[in-house]
């Protein structure tokens, strides 16, 4: 039986995207008889309506229960939760997981940070001295007739802090930067987040079966968990990154599927954390590597980006964007790819068994993000140019590998303009918000919208984002 015969569903590639690119490799995954997401939603079909509706709980051993929504059968579970609090300690349980990824990458990024205060690794350091003072100052720290090394030493304790610290006072990143109208309405509250793993901690306790069963009492503590990843988890991530990297500033780069090269060797980084994909990019495009690629064959080394990490490389070095969440498989079905280097979140696990219907190779990094079937090559920040190399040489003798007949990158690609941090929109500004403000109040400007988020086969791709933007 031949590997086109195997897929089970078929997926209209003009209904589930608007983007021509990714039409076009979604019908060349179905003659190669290699899945998508897409093709895996479908044959979720029809998928649970208790879950969607999230009044399913398997939270304890009593269960698995659910409620019935039509009121025909089962109103409570076996311990006599409802509805509404089901769906409230599912909801919290969520808010959880996604607050203790995004806060783990800061820490990650933290523990870095710490290794340069130190003076343990030359592989990373202060490229933004101004912010390091700036964020330093807010919380307190003095910063005058002081070296780079000294903040930082004294920055990493104060935010190391912001995880695990005992008692009652609120985070620290929060009260020296939230609004003041903001942090007296999250006081009458009593949500103002303490510390970001026990906000986590408490969302699991919460759920747990026999504690919080009120919807509402449930729902803010998700409130509390969220604020202390907003305003320390993610905020600490960001102001790290931009220490160590730079801070971003708008910078002109290329977008979708054919920023691939069919004439280089192409590199994908893809996951969250700029740690690793910062240094496999500078590595990269490293005149060193750049002439080892010719040696192999191809004219240079191509580094791309997926999701976040791309957005990181892209922000501060141009490096081209493919796109979000559901153009990774789509990446290595061009059959282009040679190398796919993730360290965590949003990397499908989908990924290792696709790559093996191509060349790519799939490294994954992290400790705590293995996928059976992938190369595990793990990324030690002390060893970090070291361990880069050695990525970017695997990818660049894979090059050989590559079956040219099998090779399809879309024309697609377009024009843009990232990196708009606050700083850059200050500068934009003439150094105040004042002129935002003022076109704000006078109704120039009807309102600002923040459209954040990724893709969901559920949806056409990118429908809604391009949609919401041009209504509003």
């Amino acid at each position: 039986m031949s590997e086109a015969r195997r897929l089970r569903v078929r997926v209209p590639a003009g209904e589930v995207t608007i983007n021509p690119a990714a039409a076009e490799l979604i019908e060349k995954a179905e003659r190669e008889g290699v899945e998508t997401a897409w093709h895996r939603h479908l044959e979720q079909q029809p998928q649970c309506g208790f879950g969607l509706l999230g009044i399913c709980c398997r939270n304890c051993m009593l269960g698995p229960c659910r409620i019935d929504p039509f009121g025909y059968g089962p109103a409570r579970g076996v311990c006599g939760a409802d509805a509404d609090t089901i769906v409230a300690r599912n909801i919290v349980r969520m808010i959880a997981a996604g607050a203790a990824s995004h806060s783990d990458h800061a820490r990650d990024i933290l523990h870095v940070f710490e290794l340069v205060g130190e003076g343990k690794t030359a592989a990373y350091k202060v490229t933004d001295p101004e912010k390091l003072r700036a964020v330093a100052s807010a919380l307190g720290i003095p910063v005058e007739g002081r070296s780079d090394q000294e903040i930082v030493r004294d920055l990493a304790h104060v935010l190391a802090h912001e995880f695990g610290k005992p008692g009652e006072e609120p985070l620290k990143l929060l009260l020296a930067l939230a609004p003041k109208r903001r942090k007296e309405l999250w006081s009458k509250l009593g949500v103002m987040p303490r510390a970001i793993d026990r906000e986590v901690n408490e969302c699991m306790h919460r759920t747990h079966m026999g504690v919080d069963a009120d919807p509402v009492n449930l729902l803010l503590h998700g409130v509390r968990t969220s604020l202390a990843d907003g305003w320390s988890g993610s905020m600490m991530a960001t102001f790290l990154s931009d220490i160590l990297f730079g801070t971003p500033k708008p910078v002109k780069f290329a977008a979708n599927l054919g920023v691939l090269r069919e004439d280089a060797v192409n590199i994908i980084v893809h996951g969250h954390n700029p740690i690793l994909s910062m240094k496999i990019a500078e590595v990269a495009l490293s005149q060193e590597m750049q002439e080892l690629a010719k040696k192999y064959g191809a004219n240079g080394v191509n580094v791309a980006g997926i999701c976040c990490t791309g957005n990181e490389v892209l922000m501060r070095l141009g490096v081209p964007a493919i796109g979000n969440l559901l153009l990774q498989e789509l990446a290595i079905i061009t059959g282009a790819v040679e190398a796919m280097v993730v360290d965590y979140q949003c990397v499908m696990p989908a990924l290792a068994s696709l790559a093996e219907c191509y060349h790519t190779k799939l490294i994954t990094t992290e400790p705590k993000a293995k996928i059976p079937g992938a190369v595990h090559i793990e990324f030690d920040p002390a060893k970090a140019d070291e361990i880069a190399k050695r990525i970017v040489k695997l990818a660049i003798e894979n090059y050989p590998n590559r079956k040219k007949e099998r090779v399809h990158i879309p024309k697609e690609k377009m024009e843009a303009v990232a990196g708009f941090s606050v700083e850059a929109i200050l500068k934009a500004l003439g150094g105040s918000l004042e002129p935002l403000l003022n076109a704000l109040k006078d109704g120039t400007i009807k309102g600002i919208v923040g459209i954040v988020g990724c893709n969901n086969p559920k949806v056409k791709q990118n429908y809604g984002h391009i949609t919401l933007t041009e209504k509003l």
